[in-house]
């Protein structure tokens, strides 16, 4: 029921325009009660023969319903659609604004595909909530109180019969689906998001599954899944035929109903023959308000489950908070970290153990080690994407956090080892760093990543499109784009996460020298696996298990022969 709570919420500001929708529904159902309740009438006044003039106002009316359902009909499906899709709207905000706190910590057990089902599927299956949950069963109700009262003025025994009838046919039928369908609504949801999930696998893992001869048997999972949605969608099929059926039923009965009590009526002088007909036809018009509710349970289910997938992202805790105060004005920018502790899980090993170092403002330090050592670690929690355990990290003498996430972000520019590149132009991946940036400054930071040059030789320049995830460059190509972004970005602290993978030696020698001189007057920090270089650092500190195992200059590291010399010699072999 929280779900339905956190919907109903959502739906409330538009309470307005849910009335008039269904005071617009109920009068399309009340149109063709009309229509068909007019039609009748004035074929039975007109086998008696009267004057054309007796008859006029009852072809007006005639004619009134008819336009009248048209127009009512075209206006709830108007508001009742627009209703739904500012709900819709307002779903999809609330996602982001959800989801955006919880990454990266929180999200690194979903999978891409899933966070798009949710995003897509499960808010689209909301529309139904008003549409074919809320809406039908009160339309039902106006309707059964407003033609009950209008038989009333024959024989108040007509409306115990339309009373009796819907009642078997909104609430004993939806009642009986509901016990057949149980669960599938739920299925449903679930089906089709590892659908989705498969799918978006296949497409983002496509070469890996041609180059080891996977694709026929991730084809064959597809397949599987798609049958058993199928199945279930089948079997919803056949449900809303037979739930079709009953009501149909259910209607012609009650006419029959109506129609006999009718004739009865009619023997004894309580009823005028002409209305025979009339009531007849009105009371299996009437009926058209119940064909949607029978299937209103089966659509219940499937808003609760995509509703709870939602709200499980949604109502999830951040793994990092912000404090709600404002962020101090750091002293310098220098950074320390003092006896830090942090792991990833409860059940994993220290990432990083009693972790103390600090970087002086303009200083250059770089971090080294083996893979697991704990470097990428530093930078996770110096971007706040993490939250440490143990300990204190300062930034310019203040705790980071007391900084507000957007704030320490954005003292520190991040070339990272793995670049997402957004599937946009050249100049819109820039413009992330510097949204107002010039040409002039793309330029000039394309120059200083060694690729401008390459930008020119592309038949549209900046405006070329990289392709989803970039995959239109190189490896290369796109890492020297992520420089280019932090050249834009200009911060005063810089971290280098193995900037210069995937650039060949001669253009990482001239990009290193690019880096360099953005070095200056900037806290560096950089981790890197590639020794080259190091010697310009101020210090170097080896990591291996999260902590400094050993820590010094260049020259002073090799000279104590220890893990750093081992790398370094490892290096030179390779070299």
């Amino acid at each position: 029921m929280k779900s339905m709570t956190w919907l109903t919420r959502l739906m409330l500001p538009y309470w307005r325009q849910i009335v008039l929708a269904l005071i617009l529904s109920t009068l399309t159902v009340t149109s063709h009660i009309g229509l068909m309740a007019t039609s009748a009438y004035l074929l039975a006044r007109a086998a008696l023969h009267p004057p054309v003039l007796d008859l006029m106002q009852i072809i007006v009316g005639v004619r009134f319903f008819g336009l009248a359902r048209a127009i009512s009909r075209y206006l709830e499906r108007y508001v009742s659609h627009d209703v739904t899709f500012r709900v819709l709207s307002q779903i999809r905000v609330k996602f982001y604004q959800g989801l955006e706190p919880l990454a990266p910590a929180r999200l690194q057990n979903f999978r891409s595909g899933d966070m798009l089902s949710r995003i897509v599927a499960d808010v689209e299956i909301q529309q139904n909530l008003f549409l074919r949950v809320v809406g039908p069963p009160l339309v039902a109700l106006l309707v059964l109180f407003g033609y009950g009262l209008f038989l009333a003025r024959f024989d108040v025994r007509f409306s115990f019969l339309l009373a009796a009838c819907f009642l078997i046919a909104g609430l004993g039928i939806p009642w009986g689906i509901k016990g057949l369908s149980q669960g599938v609504g739920r299925q449903l949801v679930a089906l089709k998001a590892e659908l989705n999930t498969q799918v978006a696998d296949s497409l983002l893992g496509i070469t890996e599954l041609l180059i080891y001869g996977q694709a026929r048997a991730h084809l064959a999972k597809i397949q599987h899944t798609d049958k058993a949605l199928r199945d279930q969608q089948r079997r919803i099929a056949r449900l809303s035929a037979l739930s079709s059926a009953l009501t149909g039923m259910i209607a012609n009965l009650g006419m029959w109903l109506v129609l006999v009590l009718g004739i009865l009526l009619v023997e004894k002088g309580k009823l005028s023959g002409v209305n025979l007909g009339m009531l007849a036809l009105g009371t299996f018009s009437s009926f058209e308000a119940l064909f949607p509710l029978a299937l209103v349970p089966h659509h219940l289910e499937q808003n609760r489950a995509a509703a709870d997938r939602l709200l499980e992202l949604i109502e999830a805790e951040p793994a990092v908070k912000d404090s709600g105060a404002l962020s101090p004005k750091p002293e310098g920018l220098d950074l320390a970290f003092r006896e830090v502790c942090f792991r990833y899980d409860q059940d994993e090993p220290w990432a990083l153990n009693q972790l103390s170092f600090r970087i002086p403002q303009q200083g250059k330090v770089a971090i080294i080690g083996p893979s697991g050592a704990g470097k990428t670690s530093v930078v996770n929690l110096l971007l706040r994407f993490w939250e440490y355990d143990e300990g204190r990290i300062d930034l310019g003498g203040h705790s980071l956090r007391d900084y507000t996430q957007e704030d320490a972000r954005g003292y520190i520019g991040v070339v990272t080892q793995r670049t997402h590149l957004f599937n946009a132009t050249i100049r819109e991946n820039l413009l992330l760093a510097k949204p107002l940036a010039t040409d002039e400054e793309l330029m000039q930071v394309s120059q200083q990543a060694k690729l401008h040059d390459f930008i020119l030789s592309l038949p549209q320049g900046y405006d070329s499109y990289v392709g989803e995830g970039g995959f239109k460059l190189s490896g290369g190509q796109r890492q020297r784009l992520a420089i280019a972004r932090v050249f834009l970005k200009n911060a005063p602290i810089l971290i280098l996460d193995e900037a210069m993978a995937g650039l060949d030696p001669l253009t990482e020698r001239e990009v290193m020298d690019e880096v360099y001189l953005l070095m200056e007057g900037r806290t560096t920090l950089v981790i890197t696996h590639r020794l080259t270089g190091l010697e310009r650092m101020d210090e170097i500190l080896v990591l291996d298990r999260g902590q400094i195992v050993e820590r010094g200059k260049h020259t002073e590291l090799l000279q104590q022969k220890g893990l750093y010399y081992q790398m370094w010699e490892t290096a030179t072999v390779f070299d």
